[in-house]
């Protein structure tokens, strides 16, 4: 089967990273890697973590269209590479691209095959209780993030799914269900319909 470009976007809160990270590479799946103009930390590695690059290369990738995207953090660019994630693709990967929303709708622009989820927790109490569960951040920057949130639910309509992560193993099971209706579209499985057209 073809590989395909997932991507998962959601409020902080909504439990996006963790869903990621428990994702199965048994079952096929590849983490997207960002190329970033900022320096290495202490054990990163180049092309595990990161592709480093510098500010000139990142903006001849960008002049080239080699960029699925791309934003700025902190004074330092970041990027979806599409060079490697079409290669992923070709050998079959299913490649996850954990990102914002405004992120998101810029690489459904440049990569239309790509399947987008979003993800939420049950209800905004819950959101607000696991922001709140942190306690990491003041009672300013919660709120923000609510605002923040409620602006992004709007844009659901532009994804192809909604999960609903009121438990990490039911928000895998449903991403899995999804990965594997989609691999088995017509469009995506080409390879095993020209068995039949010889």
């Amino acid at each position: 089967m073809d590989g395909l470009l997932v991507i998962i976007s959601g409020p902080s809160g909504s439990g996006k990273g963790t869903v990621v990270r428990e994702l199965d590479p048994e079952k096929g799946y590849a983490l997207s890697i960002s190329v970033t103009t900022r320096q290495p930390r202490v054990g990163e590695v180049h092309g595990r973590d990161y592709f480093f690059t510098s500010e000139e290369n990142f903006h001849k990738m960008r002049a080239e269209n080699a960029l699925l995207e791309h934003a700025v953090y902190v004074n330092n660019y970041y990027g979806t590479p599409r060079g490697y994630v079409e290669e992923q693709i070709a050998n079959g990967k299913v490649v996850v691209l954990e990102i914002e929303v405004y992120g998101a709708l810029q690489v459904r622009e440049k990569f239309p095959q790509a399947v987008l989820i979003f993800l939420l927790p049950p209800t905004i109490d819950e959101l607000e209780s696991r922001l709140r569960g942190r306690g990491t951040e003041d009672l300013v920057t919660i709120d923000a993030r609510l605002k923040k949130a409620m602006e992004e639910v709007s844009t659901i309509d532009q994804y192809h799914y909604l999960v609903i992560n009121d438990s990490i193993a039911t928000a895998l099971e449903k991403i899995d269900a999804i990965v594997l209706a989609e691999r088995l579209k017509p469009k995506r499985c080409q390879k095993e319909i020209q068995k039949f057209s010889n």
